[in-house]
């Protein structure tokens, strides 16, 4: 699709960050559904001021309706694209429930998240570490982290995907941030013991879908149109 096809005053506006996986799960699903919008990629140590009054958190994913509302969290915005068009029928499980993959992607958000930023950042979190070294510190969320990944392997073991033959919602939530995991120390990822996890994560790495979602475009700034995304694949 091509910008001249597309009255930019009539699309939702994103606000993005190509390498953030809540932004990334955000344009996955607003991909998947065929939603157009007009991407502006955000450099986040220069937020510009239009996702700021738009969003004053100061973090991505913002979508931004032509009517001005404002939608800010990164699994809304991905429930409210599946919900205007879901073909690949991520909303709906081969096997579980809705809540079943609500309940695991709590589990992501919450303490799986809180461990990877411990093992990724430690000396983000100095203040926690105690007699701790920053090595020692990010080992031990590592290892915390890598107990809830088992959990992903034995999911996984019973299909190719977390709820069934196919994707889901859940398996597209999670998938960013179990990346961001494997690729703070891939050689240490890749020698575990979780093949089905791994097999996982690469065939999404491959696949069209996650390519369509993750090309390089230039920051935005005011004096310059956004990016009609998704692009036609």
């Amino acid at each position: 699709m091509t910008a001249d096809l597309l009255d930019f005053d009539a699309l939702p506006v994103l606000y993005s960050f190509r390498r953030c996986p809540y932004a990334m799960r955000a344009r996955l699903a607003l991909a998947v559904s065929g939603q157009p919008c007009e991407l502006r990629e955000i450099v986040l140590k220069n937020k510009v001021p239009e996702m700021l009054a738009a969003s004053p958190k100061g973090t991505v994913p913002v979508l931004v309706m032509p009517d001005g509302a404002v939608i800010d969290q990164s699994l809304d915005i991905m429930l409210w694209a599946l919900r205007q068009h879901d073909p690949e029928r991520w909303l709906a499980p081969q096997h579980g429930t809705f809540q079943a993959m609500q309940t695991l992607i709590a589990g992501n958000d919450g303490p799986f998240k809180h461990d990877l930023d411990r093992y990724k950042y430690p000396n983000r979190y100095a203040q926690e570490q105690s007699s701790h070294s920053a090595d020692e510190f990010s080992e031990i969320h590592r290892a915390s982290g890598a107990l809830w990944l088992m959990g992903l392997e034995v999911m996984l073991m019973q299909h190719a995907w977390l709820f069934g033959l196919v994707a889901s919602w859940a398996d597209m939530a999670v998938l960013p941030f179990v990346r961001q995991f494997a690729h703070t120390d891939l050689a240490w990822f890749e020698a575990q013991a979780w093949p089905q996890l791994r097999g996982w994560l690469t065939r999404w790495e491959a696949s069209a879908l996650f390519h369509s979602v993750m090309q390089k475009y230039p920051p935005w700034s005011s004096k310059q149109a956004g990016i009609v995304f998704p692009a036609t694949r």
